[in-house]
């Protein structure tokens, strides 16, 4: 059986991927700073993201979310701005499930045949397609126009906190009391807030309910106060499960995924999946990939459950055995940034490398941005690493780690470093998924939606670009697609070997009879050593006698250049000699 090919998935955030109006103002609508549509993403950027060896796009924010801007000529009023997080509106907090955003589309009446459009060309490049599933919460204004009796909570019982027959929970104690917000800095001019939500203000039929991460009828201004969380017959309170008969909102978001695959969507990033009963996975993966449906249908969970909480999902294997393709290894992307700031140590970083378990790192999904988290070239004091080139030194050590599939955020490929006081986002080092914006340095490579880089981009992002083409073509080498794994920080250190510096990090990825060496060096100097391969290792890979060893990849981009010829067993005793630039990785292919 041939082995799968390692998931390349793109990050394309809609709202700014096409967008080439760089105004960027503050608080900017989106007739003043713009906004990216369906049909920039055409044929031209398809085929570059192809052949930079994407395999899967995952359309970031394009369902209908809690908004601003008003299309009321289309019946789509914007939102109460008490519940609204950003002129143009958090991409989590869907107000119709069934519907994309206005703001996408050429012509809003046919956003949806737009979109229909653009999965198309997706699939004629030879990509899959991936949208966002957001299953813990809803918008507070939640109200389907294109399903409207899909509606949730349309026939809620409002006089119990939970029932699993209801959609939400209902915060009935004390009774009569309104939601009251507070303020999160956030407002300008223009925009009233008064802190009250008259859909929750206490009467009759308007009872307040549990946001996405608090339950209170005064949610902090740091919470997720513009979203409800979904029901799904777990009790929050005793963390109880009830799912005999089928809660109600299993079924409804099984026919919220059906609808998306009946529209060529290929597969679901699933947001805080852990929220989500396992129970629960196990009936709507089970559901979307029925042979009437599509038996291939791409799960990835943003996750990250822990032993000892309250939350449904308490470990990784849970949501593997619910069926899960892939779920976020969290932890090694932070402890890697905090190890190039100099805030943890490369053993550090070799331990939580090392913790998962085999199965777990064949699904581990690998990324060093997505919209939540700092951009690597973001300044330091945004906690970023300070420079585009950092992504030389790290991404071959997250992206040749596992099994499982890499993400890239869009712009990560040219240095886009997330810079600017943007509105609601303000000055994080992130690239807003709140207010209407572009990237600048992304702008350039779009170049008028010619997608070729001559928009000013420069020498250096047009080589990083270059690198990671070829990073992700050894992406898909069989020692890293079907290969095993084995961390090499224990043999390779100097209270083993004088001639192996402390600095050296390095680990070997490999499948029959071809090894693939990636070594790293965590100084701030130029340095040289040698790098071993224990027996065990040389044993389980299976190499032969004699091997060749090659450089395949550095700070450069793709090499060819052979380092040595000599005997397998050679290698646990006189070892690879290695040159390493500062802060830098090297990939080897022993063979």
């Amino acid at each position: 059986m041939p082995v799968q090919q390692k998931p390349v998935i793109y990050q394309l955030v809609v709202r700014y991927f096409g967008n080439t109006n760089t105004t960027n103002k503050v608080n900017g609508h989106i007739d003043v700073n713009g906004c990216g549509k369906f049909v920039d993403i055409n044929a031209a950027a398809l085929s570059s993201l192809k052949e930079l060896g994407v395999t899967h796009i995952w359309l970031t924010g394009v369902l209908r979310q809690a908004t601003l801007t008003s299309y009321d000529q289309h019946g789509l009023p914007a939102d109460n701005p008490n519940i609204v997080k950003g002129f143009a509106g958090s991409f989590y907090a869907v107000r119709d499930y069934f519907d994309v955003c206005p703001d996408y589309a050429v012509d809003p009446v046919k956003r949806l045949s737009e979109f229909e459009a653009l999965v198309a060309r997706i699939h004629d490049a030879g990509m899959k397609a991936i949208i966002d599933l957001v299953p813990n919460h809803v918008a507070r204004s939640y109200q389907s126009v294109v399903r409207p009796e899909l509606s949730f909570g349309a026939h809620d019982d409002q006089s119990i906190f939970f029932t699993p027959s209801n959609h939400f929970f209902y915060l009935v104690d004390p009774p009569g009391q309104p939601l009251r917000l507070t303020n999160p800095g956030w407002y300008p001019e223009g925009v009233e807030f008064d802190g009250h939500f008259p859909p929750e203000d206490g009467t009759p039929g308007h009872v307040p309910k549990a946001s996405g991460d608090a339950i209170t009828q005064t949610p902090p201004a740091t919470s997720w106060y513009e979203v409800v969380k979904l029901n799904y017959g777990y009790n929050l309170t005793n963390q109880t499960g009830y799912y005999d008969p089928i809660p109600l909102t299993w079924e409804g978001i099984d026919q919220i995924l059906a609808f998306w695959q009946s529209k060529g969507v290929d597969g679901f990033r699933c947001d805080m999946a852990h929220l989500v009963p396992a129970e629960a996975w196990t009936y709507l993966i089970g559901r979307a990939r029925s042979a009437e449906r599509d038996p291939d249908a791409y799960f990835l969970a943003e996750a990250y459950p822990r032993p000892d909480g309250d939350e449904p999902v308490k470990d990784r294997d849970r949501l593997i055995d619910a069926g899960f393709d892939a779920l976020y290894h969290a932890n090694s992307f932070h402890c890697l940034r905090h190890v190039y700031r100099g805030w943890q140590g490369v053993d550090d970083y070799h331990y939580v490398m090392n913790d998962l378990s085999e199965r777990e790192r064949s699904c581990s999904a690998q990324y060093l941005e997505n919209h939540d988290e700092v951009r690597v070239a973001a300044a330091v004091d945004d906690n970023g690493c300070g420079w585009m080139e950092a992504n030389y030194h790290v991404a071959p050590l997250q992206y040749l780690y596992s099994n499982g599939p890499l993400i890239m955020l869009n712009g990560q490929e040219v240095g886009e470093a997330g810079s600017g006081h943007e509105g609601f986002h303000q000055t994080s080092g992130r690239s807003t998924f709140f207010d209407y914006w572009c990237m600048p340095e992304f702008v350039k490579w779009v170049n008028g939606h010619a997608y070729d880089g001559g928009g000013g981009l420069s020498d250096d992002q047009q080589a990083l670009r270059r690198y990671f083409g070829d990073l992700f073509a050894l992406c898909q080498d069989p020692a890293v697609r079907g290969g095993g794994y084995w961390g090499l920080r224990y043999y390779n250190r100097r209270d083993r070997f004088d001639d192996c510096a402390n600095s050296i990090y390095s680990f070997a990825r490999f499948d029959g009879g071809r090894l693939m060496l990636i070594v790293s060096n965590f100084d701030t100097s130029p340095c040289s050593g040698v790098a071993r391969l224990p027996q065990e290792l040389i044993a389980a890979a299976h190499l032969p006698e004699n091997v060749r060893v090659r450089l395949v990849l550095d700070q450069h981009g793709k090499r060819d250049d052979l380092v040595l010829e000599t005997a397998s067993l050679a290698l646990a005793i006189t070892g690879i000699p290695i040159k390493f630039a500062d802060r830098s990785t090297s990939v080897y292919v022993v063979e």
